[in-house]
């Protein structure tokens, strides 16, 4: 079978990986380097437990009160508010107990074995060495910011990732970096994290050539579509036939599925990360600074800091308040990292209303989308990219793929 991936992020370097290892004829389609947009500017956490949607009722009750918060993790672009605001009161459906459970069970299949799932894509191959595994640990100013959390603390335990409550002196003995501004911790252990997210699916894509694949380096234009079914892709003006099309493709998805009739609902959460050349004073394993709800990580290059949540559209270029946020809380809480040596970047994390990715088919057509992972995409990409691989290549995956369908968009 020959299938066409379109995005060379880690979602569709894994799909092609997986595809490429059941047996198809793969080609990898990306205009740039693999692995150079969101899938880079990541904060490089395997976040296995990550299971709370990324809107609920708690968050939406919290969000005016957020924006007009210097110190808050979340932003707004004014402007962009008409814009934006028919997608969030479409989030805003989803937000009930009921629909919370069920989306909550879908990110559970999709991010709680996330580094198994990545040790088995990258076993034996050079991105190996990118692959950490490590604790994770959310920091608190003190034991009153830690109890305001507990409903959130015990999602996670009951999805198989208890914690360890630390505090006092003993903060600091755990992780010497962390400074008196934090006084508790909570250590989940079986996570993981990627030193290098960016050359990490660089390896992966090399992986995918040397078991072999084919990278295109083009950009996807249109897809060839006759009767409802796709026969190929068009890139750069040159087209080439394929039987099966995955679009993985971040942002640029929604107007290559439109073209099959798929109106998806796709967003951009602006997020934004500093990049430190210091890696004396960051932490030792990747760590959640609960009051900035960034996070902090050590990296080959140095500590990288990222997080925030920005609604501001995909034209505006970033905004000063989300670097002068990270800054100020991780002066806080981590007082000897050296932040005169940050670097900038903000990206596109795609998102989708109910906060949860497309994974299948798009009706009968051929076409398959694997876009819209929020926040999770790097903890997620390598499970999505199996499962799609399984279902395409007619093998039943062992989970109920029905939550992440095309059909909840009214189409397929």
């Amino acid at each position: 079978m020959r299938v066409a991936v379109i995005g060379a992020g880690i979602v569709g370097v894994s799909s092609a990986i997986w595809l490429r290892r059941l047996g198809a004829d793969v080609t990898l389609i990306e205009r740039g380097d693999p692995g150079a947009a969101a899938s880079w500017g990541n904060a490089g956490v395997l976040a296995a437990s990550a299971v709370r949607p990324s809107l609920d009722a708690a968050a939406i009750r919290r969000a005016p009160g957020m924006l007009l918060d210097r110190d808050a993790p979340l932003f707004l672009r004014w402007a962009y508010l008409p814009k934006v605001l028919p997608w969030l009161l479409r989030a805003a459906r989803h937000a009930g107990q009921a629909e919370v459970a069920r989306i909550g069970a879908a990110l559970e299949t999709l991010v709680t074995d996330a580094v198994e799932s990545h040790e088995a894509l990258a076993k034996g191959t050079r991105a190996e060495a990118f692959l950490r595994r490590s604790d994770y640990v959310y920091a608190y100013q003190d034991m009153r910011a830690y109890t305001a959390d507990a409903a959130a603390l015990a999602i996670k335990a009951r999805a198989g990732f208890p914690h360890e409550r630390i505090e006092g002196r003993a903060v600091q003995e755990y992780d010497p970096a962390l400074g008196p501004g934090i006084g508790c911790l909570a250590v989940m252990k079986d996570h993981g994290f990627i030193a290098d997210p960016g050359a990490y699916v660089s390896a992966l894509a090399q992986t995918f050539e040397a078991e072999g694949g084919m990278l295109w380096r083009a950009k996807a234009q249109h897809l060839v579509l006759e009767d409802g079914k796709v026969h190929g892709v068009i890139a750069d003006g040159e087209t080439r036939a394929y039987e099966r099309v995955v679009v993985a493709a971040g942002l640029g998805s929604r107007a290559l599925l439109a073209e099959a009739g798929l109106d998806l609902p796709l967003e951009t959460e602006r997020g934004y990360h500093l990049q430190l050349s210091d890696t004396a004073g960051g932490p030792r394993q990747p760590t959640m600074v609960a009051s900035g709800q960034f996070v902090a990580t050590p990296m080959t290059d140095g500590t990288r800091l990222a997080g925030i949540l920005e609604f501001g559209g995909t034209e505006a270029g970033p905004s000063r308040a989300p670097f002068g946020l990270l800054r100020r809380q991780a002066a806080k809480a981590f007082p000897n990292l050296a932040l005169g040596t940050a670097r900038e970047w903000m990206g596109h994390r795609p998102a989708l209303p109910d906060s949860l990715p497309l994974l299948g088919e798009i009706g009968q057509s051929g076409l398959w989308g694997a876009v819209g992972h929020h926040h999770v995409g790097l903890t997620a990409g390598p499970k999505t990219g199996r499962l799609l691989a399984e279902a395409l290549m007619g093998r039943r995956p062992n989970v109920d793929l029905a939550p992440y369908a095309a059909r909840r968009f009214g189409h397929g």
